[in-house]
Formats: structure tokens, C-alpha cells, sequence
């Protein structure tokens, strides 16, 4: 039996917490910042949570 390889653009993307939860980047904090509000870019920057409807299809890709 081979062995399973870890989908790599899934590893780039999301981490695992402690407690075994996945995080994630926000969309939109590439480009065109300055017309945004500023509260919103630095909500932008913070990691938030996988939903928990694909949580089970990203643990696959990453073989958690």
C-alpha cells in the first residue's frame, strides 16, 4: 500500500490549531485596500475558521 501524499495547495492554504481546528486567510486582502475601509483590511488580516461543512473534505487533503 502506498502511502498517501498531502495535497500541497491544501497544506499552503490552511493550519491546524491546537485543539485540532482549521484555519484559514480571508478573500480580499491582496489589492485595491485603499478604497476599504480600514476596520474592514485589518478584519481582512486576521485567520479565521474552516466551516464545519468542509472541514472533513480539507482534513482529507491534508491527512489529518
Amino acid at each position: 500500500m502506498n502511502k498517501r501524499k498531502t495535497n500541497r495547495s491544501a497544506a499552503k492554504r490552511f493550519g491546524v490549531t491546537g485543539t485540532g481546528k482549521l484555519t484559514r486567510h480571508r478573500s480580499h486582502h491582496r489589492h485595491i485596500l485603499t478604497k476599504k475601509p480600514r476596520k474592514r483590511v485589518r478584519k481582512l488580516a486576521t485567520a479565521a475558521l474552516v466551516s464545519k461543512a468542509d472541514t472533513p473534505r480539507i482534513k482529507r487533503m491534508l491527512n489529518i
